[in-house]
């Protein structure tokens, strides 16, 4: 029997990220030795005085509900570290914790968009962005950049992209998939145009701040314009700096009103993030940065490594990333050499006759790139450039 499914979930793609995770799962199941450079996850072990804490918290008994936007502990560690990172001043009412990151998207997409509204997206972007604005009603309106460009959008693109329809920017620095960082003065160009929209609320995510390689400090559209902080919801979470993705803890802060609509959303659907993973969440922010400065340092020499080898592949170029853990290499040449029709069957292609998973650009709204993700160990990393070489010299 086919049961009517909503429009709504119609709209919507499965994350192709996902998607080629469990396509390469799969073809490990048949005995095939594949080498994942897919998912955007960390393969470091969540840092021991981390995993003690959580075990500690359960011991002690805190494996009860909790109020909806975190644990009153939390939400002060929460508060310590916007201060000290980002000279941002937060009462308690203005923070709130999530089930991970992609959670405050969705709660801030559905307590503020709605039908007719406009929410301006750069490309490359992270895969859930587009769909989490259809979901709440709203139409994508995305910019596009490319490697000549640093996949970054100019204040001009802004500009011509926003209308009186325009309800939400999303700004990713450091970016996935494109490990693309702002530098303060572009910020300040982006600000100047965004004055001129008084109807515009701004999402900066955060999620890869602590995971800088380059020469670029962090810092996002507050640090450049604290004016706008009445209209700017910061997301952050412990999952990328400090391997927790599987604890899914995200957090935001932003104006009183709109963080309180999205608590009230998270209310009737996961109700408070875990007990347990929040006791975690307060250890890894509580800790200093040096005990996560090993793992960074592992991914700035992973970085090195893949960017030099990228572009030494047949048909590949890459451009160096400044943050994250991933590079966006071109493959638009590759793609003509092989014959093949488009990214999403040189993904397949590649994943079938060199046993290397890869996430088509298309996913992320730039065909003809590939992201790669080099959170993995160098040998993994050694094995996979030396199995695209042969894929691509053919």
């Amino acid at each position: 029997m086919d049961l009517r499914l909503s429009d709504r979930v119609q709209r919507i793609q499965p994350s192709p990220t996902l998607a080629v995770t469990a396509r390469a799962a799969e073809l490990r199941d048949q005995g095939r030795d594949i080498i994942g450079l897919g998912a955007g996850e960390p393969d470091f072990t969540t840092p021991e005085p981390i995993r003690r804490a959580a075990a500690e918290a359960a011991e002690a008994g805190h494996t009860k509900y909790t109020p909806v936007d975190g644990i009153p502990a939390l939400k002060r560690a929460i508060i310590d570290k916007f201060r000290a990172d980002n000279d941002l001043s937060y009462a308690p009412e203005e923070v709130m914790v999530s089930c991970g990151g992609k959670q405050v998207v969705f709660n801030l997409a559905l307590a503020l968009l709605q039908e007719g509204d406009e929410a301006v997206i750069p490309g490359p972007y992270w895969v859930s962005y587009p769909d989490i604005v259809k979901l709440a009603g709203a139409e994508p309106v995305t910019i596009p950049t490319d490697d000549t460009a640093g996949f970054k959008i100019t204040a001009h693109q802004l500009e011509n992209a926003l209308s009186d329809r325009s309800r939400l920017l999303i700004l990713n620095s450091p970016a996935n998939p494109t490990g693309a960082v702002y530098t303060e003065d572009e910020l300040q160009a982006l600000a100047t145009v965004i004055r001129n929209q008084p109807q515009l609320v701004i999402l900066t995510d955060d999620i890869y701040e602590k995971i800088l390689l380059g020469a670029f400090p962090f810092a996002n559209i507050l640090s450049v314009a604290p004016d706008l902080k009445q209209r700017t919801v910061v997301l952050n979470g412990v999952s990328k700096a400090f391997a927790m993705t599987g604890w899914r803890i995200g957090y935001a802060g932003g104006p009183r009103g709109l963080i309180g609509a999205m608590k009230k959303l998270q209310s009737q659907s996961t109700s408070n993030p875990a007990a347990v993973s929040q006791h975690a969440a307060l250890a890894a922010l509580e800790a200093d940065d040096a005990l996560i400065q090993p793992m960074v340092d592992a991914f700035r020499e992973r970085h090195n490594y893949v960017a030099e080898a990228l572009n030494t592949l047949p048909y590949v170029s890459c451009r160096r990333a400044e943050g994250a853990f991933y590079v966006f290499p071109a493959f638009h040449e590759a793609l003509k050499a092989l014959g093949l029709e488009d990214d999403l069957a040189l993904a397949t292609h590649l994943l079938d006759t060199a046993g290397v998973a890869l996430v088509p650009g298309s996913a992320f709204g730039a065909p003809g790139y590939m992201r790669l993700s080099f959170a993995t160990d160098l040998d993994s990393l050694r094995q996979a450039m030396d199995r695209l070489h042969r894929a691509l010299a053919g």
